[in-house]
């Protein structure tokens, strides 16, 4: 077998490489024994680069163009063998061919979140991703400082570093820049040229440059996000005692839609009561915040007690006690108290409240 491929190198003497792999950076021509002959024919497409290299050391580097391996075309390699009267044995050396294209669409993100101070928030922690793109700029740097004598050098052998140079100088950014976690989405551009300008440099040490690179996305953690979502949903909702008698009007009413009594209705209305109290004590806070004046309580108003599941709640004014009533949540037997009684008392029994009853319309036929 080793008879018949050096048998079969002598004959060929066409030196060239198409790829099909998408990823491959760095491909080594295989000849018997690294044999090249003198005077074979070197073709270097375009977007390739050709290194030879001999002994270890990097030889020749040949663009784009078709070649005849000689005196004439290897001037460094001619001077290191001493061929200055041409030889035309083969001669040992390897050939590399380097892709210089655009490899595009790679994909970085941060692993673990990264933690910096926000203007607004205060201490957060951020997530982001995106994508860049790269290609070969120095063909000898490439191959001397990171590809060495892998036969087949693909860009997923390189991407890992690439992205915890771009993790590392985006959390250095975007902790320098003082941009408000709230405003990120609106500076991605600016965000990424930075960030692309400082690794610059550093990646340039291995014949790389990054020709793109984009931040798709700053997400916060989900209970974060939640948060901010509440607050908007506030935003959104303005004025917040309307909104608070909203909610003490819907819980009123769902209590009356469950005439079964028990402790769904004493939680109806027990909610209903409450938020009405909470919705009165929030619009009295806004009027002295305003500077507005606060009339005093009406004189002699008498405080009503609902009890419900063995405990008392209250005290009421006998206008939400009517409204209770009205919306079902307070029954004829349920039972009352107000200064000046000696027991609980049946809400009918009440002469002030009896005639709230009476307005109330019978049951319908069967239902």
């Amino acid at each position: 077998m080793n008879l018949w491929k050096k048998l079969v190198s002598e004959f060929v003497d066409i030196i060239a490489w198409t790829d099909d792999s998408q990823d491959t950076m760095v491909y080594r021509f295989e000849r018997y024994q690294n044999e090249i002959k003198y005077g074979a024919q070197l073709t270097v497409r375009e977007s390739q680069v050709a290194v030879l290299v001999n002994e270890g050391e990097i030889a020749d580097v040949f663009k784009p163009g078709l070649y005849e391996l000689t005196t004439e075309n290897m001037p460094i390699l001619t001077t290191l063998k001493s061929w200055k009267h041409g030889f035309n044995s083969p001669f040992k050396a390897e050939v590399y061919f380097v892709n210089t294209k655009n490899f595009t669409n790679l994909k970085w993100g941060t692993q673990n979140p990264i933690m910096l101070r926000d203007p607004e928030f205060g201490p957060l922690r951020i997530r982001a991703f995106g994508t860049y793109a790269l290609k070969v700029n120095d063909a000898a740097k490439l191959i001397r400082e990171i590809a060495g004598t892998d036969g087949q050098f693909t860009v997923d052998e390189i991407t890992g570093q690439l992205r915890n140079f771009i993790v590392s100088r985006f959390a250095e950014v975007a902790g320098q820049s003082k941009i408000p976690v709230l405003e990120m989405a609106a500076n991605y551009e600016q965000l990424s040229k930075f960030i692309k300008n400082k690794i610059e440099t550093e990646i340039g040490l291995y014949g790389i440059e990054l020709t793109a690179l984009l931040i798709e996305n700053i997400s916060l953690p989900p209970k974060v996000e939640e948060a901010l979502d509440k607050r908007s949903s506030m935003g959104v909702i303005g004025d917040l005692s309307k909104y608070t008698q909203y909610q003490a009007a819907e819980a009123m009413e769902n209590a009356a839609k469950n005439p079964s009594g028990g402790a769904g209705e004493g939680i109806g209305m027990g909610i209903g009561f409450a938020m009405a109290q909470q919705m009165m004590t929030q619009m009295s806070t806004q009027q002295v915040a305003k500077g507005e004046s606060v009339p005093p309580p009406l004189p002699n108003q008498v405080a009503y007690y609902v009890a419900k599941d063995g405990q008392s709640t209250g005290p009421f004014d006998i206008a939400l006690i009517k409204d209770g009533i009205q919306t079902g949540a307070i029954q004829p037997e349920s039972l009352i108290w107000k200064t000046g009684l000696a027991n609980w008392m049946p809400a009918a029994s009440l002469t002030e409240l009896s005639a709230a009853f009476n307005t109330m319309p019978p049951p319908i036929p069967g239902a």
